[in-house]
């Protein structure tokens, strides 16, 4: 039993020497240690450093609305008939004239025969009346036809020229429904919305398919109607597109609506797209700026600003010491992304691009060595073997 209790005593002793930690000069070294990697500073390489400068940024009302086609076109039926086949899915392009969809005919084709057999008969009527009047006028001519006769010759040319003309009236109008049995591209575009199906029964005004032409593309916008007296046609617009990510697209003020918008109390405003890339696809939201002024500010961009709630700071290179320094931030600049800054820096600070969390006030900064040349490496690995091989 007293074994058993020495042993246990023996085990507690050793465990208590060994939370006691470093002591006496083991402790003081730890503690240089620690105090040591405190002081080290932070190593910037130059493509972590970014020169605040002054830029002119853009400032005008707020553009809202989505893209849309110039050139659309919502093709409907112009005859009640059954829906035969449709030859163009959502999305497949097509040129002028194509066929989109084809209408049953049957009965069309029967107006049309029944119609083309009356202008036959017709024109012989009319053929006959008139070689009819020509004879009597001649009879008359040698008194031989009394004048009630070439009258009556003369009326029935003249009604059967009528029939003719009534009949290749309906021969036309039947042909123009037989056209109408076969919907046409009016342009070179894309099917954007296929609205019926084989089978289906197509009443007229019935809609279709639609079709679009994604080369006139155009940001067709709303604005606030208390700043309609700073846009004018001609100015620049820049926004972005729902679904290009941060891409910046450009255009200018093409067209400004007339009235305002009853419900909104918002004005229209047409902008035409500028070069380069556009959005090829329709009815996308976009928001943007109308350029009405431009004033020059210091800009920073996103990434060397830090913020915190409702506040931000920048962590600021003085000589070769950190300075965490809070910032104003303004509106950022649709046209390159950076942010106007209202007070904090000034046109050639230098502040630190990325910044990491493990950064402190005050803190040295070292900026890292440039590499050495690839010659100079070579050049140096080769006397080292030298001096060995000696």
């Amino acid at each position: 039993m007293l074994r058993h209790t020495l042993l246990v005593l023996a085990i507690a002793a050793s465990l208590a020497a060994c939370n006691k930690g470093p002591q006496g000069p083991d402790k003081a070294a730890a503690g240089k240690t620690a105090g040591a990697a405190a002081d080290r500073p932070v190593i910037i390489t130059p493509e972590d450093v970014l020169t605040v400068q002054t830029n002119s940024v853009a400032s005008g009302p707020v553009i809202t609305g989505s893209i849309q086609p110039e050139r659309r076109a919502d093709l409907r039926a112009e005859i009640s008939a059954v829906v035969l086949q449709v030859l163009k899915e959502n999305g497949e392009p097509v040129k002028k004239g194509d066929l989109l969809v084809r209408l049953d005919d049957t009965s069309i084709r029967d107006t049309m025969a029944s119609a083309n057999e009356s202008v036959r008969a017709s024109t012989q009527a009319f053929e006959q009346a008139e070689r009819q009047l020509e004879r009597l006028k001649t009879l008359r001519a040698s008194g031989m036809a009394s004048q009630q006769a070439l009258d009556d010759a003369e009326t029935r040319r003249n009604n059967a020229q009528s029939d003719l003309v009534a009949a290749k009236a309906r021969a036309a109008s039947a042909r123009q429904n037989l056209q109408r049995t076969e919907v046409r591209a009016p342009f070179d575009g894309v099917v954007s919305d296929r609205k019926v199906s084989a089978g289906d029964t197509a009443a007229i005004g019935k809609e279709l398919v639609k079709v679009v032409d994604p080369s006139t593309m155009r940001f067709e916008g709303f604005t606030s109607a208390d700043k309609i007296g700073m846009i004018k046609p001609g100015q620049p617009v820049s926004f972005r597109v729902n679904g290009y990510g941060n891409t910046l697209f450009t255009g200018t003020v093409k067209r400004v609506d007339a009235s305002a918008n009853p419900t909104t109390r918002q004005v229209q405003v047409l902008v035409a797209l500028g070069g380069g890339e556009q959005p090829r696809v329709a009815g996308l939201y976009a928001e943007g700026r109308i350029e009405t002024a431009s004033t020059p500010t210091v800009t920073v961009p996103e990434n060397a600003l830090v913020r915190a709630g409702d506040k931000a700071y920048a962590w600021r290179i003085q000589g070769n010491t950190l300075k965490k320094v809070d910032v104003v931030v303004g509106e950022r600049d649709q046209r390159r992304g950076d942010f106007a800054i209202k007070s904090g820096l000034a046109n050639g600070d230098r502040v630190v691009r990325n910044p990491g969390s493990t950064l402190k006030d005050g803190q040295k900064v070292e900026m890292a060595k440039p590499p050495a040349p690839a010659a100079a490496v070579a050049t140096a690995s080769s006397k080292s073997a030298a001096a060995a091989e000696k």
